[in-house]
């Protein structure tokens, strides 16, 4: 098993729309950038849910997804996996991130959107606890992963429901 560590948040203090993940895998960490894989959909989604160039360099879809109040963590802080599927986090190796402390600098977030549905369990189970914040929309989306191996057309039009619902 190896021990695996998420990224520090994308974040602009005005974001209203916050995207979790789980934890980032194999080509993302060896990128050191969220959703690197190639086949993942996550950019091309968010291109073309916020009209900005999915082949832009990542430190500019960063940008983009900012002035566009989009937020990016992973619910996980750290876990033991082998490989980048969540089925193979290791039980009970899950760490997570300090939503709290996230949420009280970023008092504008409205949405909290998972990617996927290990995202979503770890949230519910190590998370929504502890916080106290019943404004806060919540929406499971189909993971932008490889391994999730819905049409990409399905998966958008899901997605677009971050727009409806904030708007």
């Amino acid at each position: 098993m190896t021990k695996i560590n998420s990224f520090a948040p994308i974040a602009n203090p005005k974001a209203s729309i916050l995207i979790l993940g789980s934890i980032p895998g194999t080509a993302s960490i060896k990128a050191n950038q969220y959703y690197a894989h190639p086949r993942n959909a996550f950019w091309p989604i968010m291109s073309s849910l916020f009209n900005f160039d999915a082949s832009l360099s990542y430190e500019l879809r960063i940008q983009a997804l900012k002035e566009a109040k989009v937020a990016v963590w992973d619910v996980l802080q750290t876990c033991e996996r082998s490989g980048s599927l969540d089925s193979a986090i290791t039980a009970n190796s899950r760490i997570p991130n300090d939503f709290i402390a996230f949420l009280n600098q970023h008092p504008h977030i409205r949405l909290i959107a998972f990617n996927g549905g290990e995202a979503e369990k770890s949230f519910k189970q190590y998370v929504l606890n502890k916080l106290n914040l019943p404004k806060l929309i919540y929406i499971k989306l189909p993971s932008t992963s490889p391994a999730h191996t819905i049409p990409f057309a399905q998966k958008i039009s899901a997605w677009r429901s971050i727009i409806d619902i904030n708007h």
